[in-house]
């Protein structure tokens, strides 16, 4: 058991005493101890011991314009003092939160209709799922529950949400998944490809898993499908060529809702203002949460089209209220910020920014993938990775993990902080980004590589 006899030892022995850190193994940091953030500027942050990294992850895929922007400072300060908090519970409503979902509804790539808010992307997407069933039982489908969601798809980690993800870990000893949540094939075409099989022939082989999970489930059982335009947590995979086109034809052929999850890929990443624009989704609920705020305040969004509220509104009238909310959906803080992180972005041109440095970074990448060690480059826009192997004529790893947490200890070391989930690294900094900070980064990674290379004795 640690003990803290006093608060007069280090921030480190503080942390490791009392603080319950998330994706951590807690008792391993009480060996290790925390890094301490204590300053960012720009792409930038700085430890407690002065040295300073690129943050090549956006903190968690979410500060998409920097650092220490004044914008998003004076836009909080100015909604503190005029008014810190308010609800939009029993008719209630004030402006940012009006203004914002104009503004959402504005952006919107397809007809959108309503805006609800939450306050983290796992409470968004398990709000829906509650939607979803709230609706089916207004339709006067009460057996149209199940759900389906993708294999190292990444959704939260809210009981419902966590069961729509479909990463191992996030559901061993937590008893999940929930019932009615059910998964399909990943479409990461260099893992789940077949030989001699084509992107396109790929992309047709997992709508027809999709359509085979629908069939075997009752197609008048399910309801709604959940993915990412491109998945975050799950490794960064892109899908494949006309994959979201047969994917969206299933859907449509069983009626069944799409569920876009755009925590990640929302306002710009892709280098397009939504994922779903790049790869031509027409979802009929859009979830957003980190970069609508650039993750200044934490805030999210549940924006949907006709086809989905009416029946929820109809039954809130049914009922007398639709009763589900958050005390802190819409916070004008939360909502203030995101106006203006918007317009940063949109002023300064970021997606295209986004769209063009991403490229080149990726180019970059690519040239990487002479080493033994680099199985795959992949990525769109600002958010790409690297996966690692001990043999690339398999595609496979001696141990899972190693090598992604040998890299990615690497790069801390020299000055860049990312991610890896198992064995792919990824990286996705803020859409600031200049090509030269790009190539910065880009070599702090080849040289981290070239040390995981002599590490552990590759050619």
């Amino acid at each position: 058991m640690t003990e803290l006899k006093n608060f007069d030892k280090t921030p480190e022995a503080s942390d490791i005493a009392h603080h319950f850190h998330g994706y951590t193994d807690a008792r391993r940091h009480q060996d290790v101890g925390p890094m301490i953030i204590e300053s960012g500027q720009g792409i930038y942050v700085t430890d407690n011991s002065g040295k300073r990294y690129i943050e090549g992850l956006s903190g968690l895929w979410s500060v998409g314009v920097g650092f220490q922007e004044d914008r998003l400072i004076n836009a909080a300060t100015k909604q503190l003092k005029q008014l810190p908090y308010y609800h939009n519970f029993g008719h209630k409503s004030h402006q940012a939160a009006i203004a914002l979902s104009d503004q959402l509804v504005e952006l919107a790539h397809v007809p959108m209709s309503k805006v609800f808010y939450t306050n983290s992307g796992s409470e968004a997407n398990d709000t829906v799922l509650k939607m979803v069933w709230y609706r089916s039982n207004a339709l006067g489908k009460p057996e149209k529950k199940k759900v389906i969601a993708r294999t190292r798809g990444y959704h939260g980690v809210t009981i419902a949400s966590a069961s729509l993800t479909g990463l191992p870990n996030n559901h061993r000893s937590f008893d999940l998944p929930i019932d009615r949540v059910l998964h399909t094939t990943a479409p990461h075409y260099w893992k789940e490809g077949r030989d001699g099989e084509t992107e396109e022939q790929f992309a047709t082989r997992c709508a027809n898993d999709l359509e085979a999970l629908i069939q075997k489930e009752g197609p008048e059982t399910v309801a709604a499908f959940w993915a990412e335009p491109v998945m975050g947590a799950g490794g960064v995979v892109v899908p494949p060529k006309t994959y979201f086109e047969k994917i969206q034809a299933v859907l449509a052929k069983y009626d069944i809702i799409f569920v876009a999850d755009e925590v990640i890929c929302g306002f710009g990443r892709t280098g397009e203002m939504f994922g779903s624009i790049t790869y031509d989704i027409r979802p009929d609920v859009i979830v957003m949460s980190k970069q609508i705020t650039s993750s200044y305040v934490p805030f999210s969004a549940i924006m949907m089209n006709d086809r989905f509220y009416q029946p929820l509104a109809d039954e809130s009238h049914s009922i007398g209220t639709f009763g589900h909310g958050f005390t802190g959906g819409g916070h004008p803080l939360g909502a203030a910020v995101a106006l203006e992180n918007i317009a940063v972005i949109r002023e300064r041109d970021l997606v295209a920014n986004a769209r063009e440095v991403g490229t080149h970074f990726l180019q970059r990448l690519e040239t990487l993938k002479d080493s033994s060690l680099i199985g795959e480059v992949r990525g769109v826009g600002l958010i790409s990775a690297i996966e690692l192997v001990n043999d690339k004529a398999t595609k496979s790893v001696s141990t899972v993990g190693k090598l992604g947490g040998l890299m990615n200890a690497a790069m801390q070391r020299n000055g860049l902080i990312s991610r890896n989930m198992a064995d792919a690294v990824a990286f996705c900094p803020p859409l600031i980004i200049t090509k030269a900070q790009a190539d910065e980064m880009f070599e702090i990674i080849a040289k981290s590589l070239r040390e995981v290379e002599s590490e552990i004795g590759a050619a």
